[in-house]
């Protein structure tokens, strides 16, 4: 179902698929007589698979993807039908560009936007209905050029980090035609049953459990994870696996996850754009065959209270297009120069520009996720695992005898095999943890998009390597030999950097005393990560490597306050129709039984005995339930009045403020006595479906 090489091959000549490839390899511009060419061999290749339609395949700045379909179809001149698919509709495409967030960039009589072909990620069919349709996937950008899409930003920024890093290889003395950048992105997700989903309306809406108490059994027995798979569970993991197949791209693992019936998916390397593109296709599958299969598919953050919520792990690499992992340490790291210069390299990038890293994955969902004893803080840190922290001490204070040894695990068994041992431990609670010859941003959230945050990496990671490179190029400069300067280089970068490495539990108050000491920034929510845009230096990078100007980023700055305080705006009104239509008629009629079956036992107990004692607790549990439905009532009166005033406030940031420092506390103050009260009531007369339910009935 994918237009990949083999398919181009057989429907391409060859010079024709040479240059393809060349374009898709090296970057090379593909010329308009080729793209014709490469267009009719497409749609060739589509149609006898079954399509009758193509669109541009594109990701606006709203989070998920776009397509508009054309048919194959046209009318000739003399009224024939014809079938069509010129080199040009192939390159380019025209959206209307003003019904997508543009952050202020376009207004909404300026509708001219463009498509354009991104030829180095395939194109591929997709299932809908009973067709097939042509997916070919783009940038967006607007009439002037500017940048209205997720992807467009990264595949700048790729092409920025290669330039970088082909010059510092060329410094230390390897020759490289381009540097890509690699991505895996596990999906972490929750299934339950469709049926419970539709009851629900706050995961309708907001894709969250604005309500619900906790079951008595939760995760704290820590029996899910990697559990036995439920096999109506497995059933759809098979069919999710066997369209992404189709599809080219290749799911490698899966596995029961921490909470109650959530799972994970994992992919293989890809690049990173390709990466980005089908995470957005896994996401988009594992939905359509969640609702064949009867369930709902969760990928929000945190969809229930009190458990786990759920993350994308970004795995990120940087290599050679001659296949040479930079990352990788080799059995020497301590004299894997090459190794050592891009590793310090990835700290002095992350140190320095750890704000916008945090700002690279700020939402609402996330900010329900982050440091909530289930996931790395919103401090950003680097986690590097205790050989390679010897190794970087030990250059650092000068020792030039350091060497390190293979690492074993001798299980004292005679029937058991001797284990190699990894270099690193893992570090499940640091957001950037170096895990063998990767880096893993643990922090994303499971419903973001990855090119944002790899769009970030490269880019930073592009500044560090040219600081690296002038650093070195001066020293050689100056006389100094060119291993001398790199080890000199090296020694500085590491003690530069040394505030940014946090071997310990990034989930204790450590790490919280640890980042005031050492001056790292620790944005607990959305507002203030993203205020880390407004800076002039963060402004000055993205634009020196062409990355985004500073209307583009201004646009995803406005564009992301704005999908937030909207976001927050659904989440408040949802949870005051839930209030208002379900629990607060529930907890009265309920009320009214037990005051009825009050009354009538205060009527019968001098008849049958019945004592002072149990008159008085029955009707404690009376006054009881009153007492907290009164208090919900003034609540839920209260946070009517707050979603009021928010929509009085017109500046964005003040808004965005009220929505974290405001909305938010009187959401959870409304829904603590909602979930008290729900446990206080009888399970009939209660209309929502409960945790326990949607969690362990399947």
């Amino acid at each position: 179902m994918t237009f990949d090489q083999a398919a181009m091959r057989k429907k391409l000549p060859k010079e024709v698929y040479r240059a393809l490839l060349k374009t898709i390899e090296a970057g090379n511009k593909l010329s308009e007589d080729i793209s014709a060419v490469v267009a009719h061999g497409m749609k060739e290749w589509a149609m006898e698979q079954g399509a009758t339609h193509y669109t541009h395949w594109f990701q606006p700045m709203t989070g998920s993807t776009a397509e508009k379909h054309d048919a194959f179809l046209s009318i000739d001149g003399d009224g024939t039908p014809i079938e069509r698919f010129s080199g040009g509709q192939l390159i380019q495409g025209e959206p209307d560009a003003s019904s997508f967030p543009s952050g202020g960039m376009r207004t909404t009589f300026e509708a001219r936007g463009y498509t354009a072909w991104d030829p180095s990620s395939p194109a591929f069919l997709m299932k809908g209905g009973n067709g097939l349709t042509l997916c070919i996937p783009t940038v967006f950008i607007s009439y002037h050029g500017e940048a209205l899409d997720e992807k467009t930003p990264l595949l700048r920024s790729m092409d920025a980090v290669s330039k970088s890093a082909v010059r510092l290889l060329d410094i230390l003395g390897t020759e490289s035609s381009r540097v890509n950048t690699y991505a895996g992105a596990e999906q972490e997700y929750f299934l339950i049953d469709r049926k419970f989903y539709t009851m629900r309306p706050d995961l309708v809406m907001t894709g969250r459990t604005l309500l619900g108490a906790n079951p008595p059994k939760g995760q704290q027995l820590e029996d899910h994870y990697f559990g036995s798979i439920p096999d109506r569970v497995l059933e759809f993991m098979n069919e999710v696996e066997k369209e992404l197949y189709l599809l080219g791209i290749p799911a490698k693992t899966r596995h029961n996850e921490v909470a109650p019936h959530q799972f994970e998916i994992a992919p293989i390397f890809e690049r990173a754009n390709i990466a980005a593109d089908h995470n957005l296709l896994v996401m988009e599958i594992m939905r359509r065959v969640a609702e064949k299969k009867g369930f709902a598919l969760l990928i929000h953050e945190k969809p229930f209270g009190g458990i786990n919520g759920s993350g994308k792990h970004n795995n990120w690499s940087i290599g050679t297009a001659e296949g040479i992992n930079l990352l990788e340490p080799g059995d020497t790291p301590e004299s894997n120069i090459q190794f050592l210069v891009f590793l310090v390299a990835v700290l002095k990038g992350v140190y320095k520009r750890s704000a916008i890293l945090r700002a690279a994955i700020a939402s609402i969902g996330n900010d329900h996720r982050l440091g909530a004893n289930e996931a790395p803080p919103a401090v950003v840190t680097v986690f590097l695992g205790e050989l390679l922290e010897k190794v970087l001490d030990a250059i650092e204070s000068g020792k030039v005898d350091f060497t390190t040894e293979k690492q074993i695990l001798d299980l004292g068994l005679a029937h058991m095999p001797v284990l190699n041992k990894d270099y690193t431990d893992r570090n499940r609670t640091s957001p950037f943890a170096f895990t063998g010859n990767k880096f893993e941003f643990r922090a994303v959230g499971s419903s973001q998009p990855i090119s944002t945050p790899n769009m970030v990496l490269n880019t930073l990671m592009a500044e560090a390597i040219d600081g690296i490179s002038e650093e070195i190029q001066s020293k050689i400069d100056a006389g100094i030999e060119r291993d001398a300067a790199i080890l000199e280089v090296i020694r500085a970068e590491i003690a530069a950097t040394k505030a940014v490495r946090y071997q310990g539990d990034n989930y204790s108050d450590n790490l919280q005393d640890a980042a005031a000491e050492r001056g790292l920034p620790n944005m607990k929510n959305t507002p203030q990560s993203l205020r880390a845009l407004l800076e002039e230096d963060n402004k000055k990078m993205f634009a020196s490597y062409s990355v985004l100007s500073n209307e583009e980023l201004n646009s995803r700055l406005n564009t992301r306050l704005e999908r937030y305080i909207k976001g927050i705006d659904i989440e408040a009104r949802t949870l005051q129709l839930m209030l208002k239509t379900f629990v607060i008629p529930d907890v009265s009629e309920y009320q009214g039984e037990i005051a009825s079956s009050f009354n009538g036992l205060i009527e019968a107990a001098s008849r049958i005995g019945i004592s002072d004692k149990t008159l008085k607790s029955q009707g404690d549990h009376l006054k009881a339930l009153a007492e907290n439905l009164s208090v919900l009532i003034d609540l839920t009166e209260e946070l009517d009045a707050v979603i009021v005033k928010l929509g009085d406030i017109e500046e964005e940031f003040d808004a965005a403020d009220y929505c974290a420092d405001v909305v938010l506390p009187a959401m959870n103050k409304v829904r603590d006595v909602a979930d008290l009260l729900e446990l206080m009531v009888d399970r009939s007369k209660w209309q929502l479906p409960t945790y326990s339910e949607m969690l362990f009935e399947h």
